[in-house]
């Protein structure tokens, strides 16, 4: 959905003034000159140093003005990633917003025994089969982090698992740079080469700069191998105020744009034109209970204000709504949803995630993802505006009505009536029709939906011979970590 625009009549809304954008990148830009950023990768430091940094003998990179400035100028401000389906498309853009799920949380409620365990193959599949069937979700992540597998070839599991479940453009994690390379000739099979990969990248991956100002091996080898072979990167910093980044919200922000801004001159070095996305999750640790905070207004303020900077920028950005500190899904959980949903559309960012997520992060939850999705179709509907013509005017038809009259049968209604928002999960009609449907809540009524979808919900089928092929890859890579035969990536 495209936002913020005058011309289609969408609300606005923005945190920062274009001077405060600036004053921010030109802070970033000083943190890299000066204190730079730790890059424990020899090739990543050798990148630099080519681009004009000073590298120090304990692996320091500083970075000059001039060298961001280049990497600005070749990183794409349009990226288009596909899904299997090829009309399920997300255009990265400024102000073109999708919504999709987060990655990785380490435990799920049981939907039979109500046990708060940990993922499995057919959860990871059955939260995308979730995702595919839901109108408000443009993209996917795997909700969660599947444990029945090998550990050192999680992500390829789970990858295919993630296939199998949905057709839309998937954002994917991976173990390290033999991981990613064997998601990528995963995807590469399902588009039949490289080169037709290029053209509709299949697969996004997320990776992150560790806060603060540092960069591990394993981060950027996957960087630069998503340059190489021109896999569109998130590379986004994930901070919390008063703990990884400045407790202010303008320091954290300079302190995170550094993170990404350093990844970008590595990348670009290595392949002009990579497609990198920004962003990131900036947050705030609270100080009661030391964690990071989902659910705090401080997230959704400076992720906004984030939304402003890299649009300042013409990057397009990662950003976060959908999710809870809550613990299970309940009045806080909507609460929190519905909020940071509503703030993360209005700021005009790009790929909106971590859509689904209870207990900080730690719960991926097939419900929150569906009531969250009831609330996207609501925040889609105001982020439409008003409309202000001569038709919208409808002074024909009020003329017509004339004082006492009414609008019903009008020929002005049935042409527009339809441009209403319907509910799904939520109900409106009367008590008593509410009491003989069972009194049910608005969390019962989400857990249908759910058993609904995963009953009923049949995603594209993958070809057998692509799936064939598909599990070698994943086999071959168990097969090297427990010895019996070569790496595939």
């Amino acid at each position: 959905m495209l936002v913020n625009q005058l011309a289609n009549e969408t609300t606005a809304f923005r945190v920062l003034t274009e001077d405060q954008c600036e004053l921010i990148y030109r802070a970033a830009l000083e943190i890299l000159a000066r204190t730079g950023v730790a890059v424990h990768h020899d090739e990543g430091l050798e990148l630099l140093e080519a681009a004009g940094a000073e590298i120090s003998d304990d692996s320091r990179a500083r970075i000059p003005a001039s060298a961001i400035e280049r990497a600005l100028a070749l990183t794409p401000s349009t990226i288009r990633i596909v899904g299997r389906d090829p009309q399920q498309v997300c255009l990265l853009e400024k102000d073109r917003i999708y919504f999709g799920t987060g990655s990785d949380c380490p435990f799920i409620y049981d939907r039979d025994t109500g046990e708060r365990r940990g993922w499995r193959h057919t959860d990871i599949r059955d939260a995308a089969r979730v995702a595919d069937a839901l109108d408000g979700i443009g993209f996917h992540m795997s909700l969660g982090l599947v444990q029945d597998v090998p550990a050192m070839t999680y992500d390829r599991h789970q990858f295919l698992a993630m296939l199998e479940g949905t057709s839309k453009p998937i954002v994917q994690t991976a173990v390290d740079r033999e991981g990613l390379a064997d998601q990528y000739e995963m995807a590469c099979v399902i588009r039949g080469s490289a080169e037709a990969f290029e053209l509709a990248p299949l697969l996004t991956l997320y990776a992150e700069p560790s806060s603060p100002l540092s960069h591990t091996e394993t981060a950027v080898g996957k960087l630069l191998f998503a340059a190489e072979k021109r896999i569109p990167c998130i590379y986004t910093p994930g901070s919390m105020a008063g703990a990884t980044a400045p407790i202010t919200g303008a320091g954290a922000l300079a302190c995170g744009l550094a993170e990404t801004l350093s990844g970008i001159v590595m990348a670009q070095q290595k392949a002009p034109g990579a497609p990198i996305i920004g962003g990131g999750v900036i947050s705030i640790m609270d100080m009661r209970d030391l964690i990071l905070s989902y659910g705090a207004p401080e997230l959704h303020l400076q992720m906004a204000a984030f939304s402003d900077v890299t649009k300042w920028l013409d990057l397009p950005i990662f950003s976060i709504a959908g999710c809870s500190d809550s613990k299970v899904l309940d009045q806080q959980a909507a609460i929190e949803s519905a909020l940071s949903l509503l703030f993360a559309a209005l700021s005009g960012a790009t790929l909106i995630h971590d859509v689904g997520y209870l207990e900080s992060g730690l719960v991926g939850s097939y419900e929150m993802l569906t009531l969250s999705d009831e609330v996207i179709g609501m925040v889609k509907q105001i982020l439409r505006g008003i409309r202000v013509d001569e038709e919208t005017l409808a002074l024909d038809a009020i003329l017509e009505a004339g004082p006492g009259g009414q609008h019903l049968a009008s020929e002005h209604t049935l042409k527009h009536f339809r441009s209403f928002w319907e509910p799904t999960t939520m109900v409106r009609h009367g008590f008593e029709r509410w009491k003989a449907e069972g009194s049910r809540t608005m969390g019962e009524r989400v857990r249908d939906r759910v058993s609904e979808i995963l009953q009923k919900h049949e995603p594209l089928p993958i070809p057998e011979e692509q799936m064939a092929e598909l599990k070698d890859i994943v086999a071959a890579a168990d097969a090297h970590y427990s010895g019996a035969g070569p790496s595939s990536g």
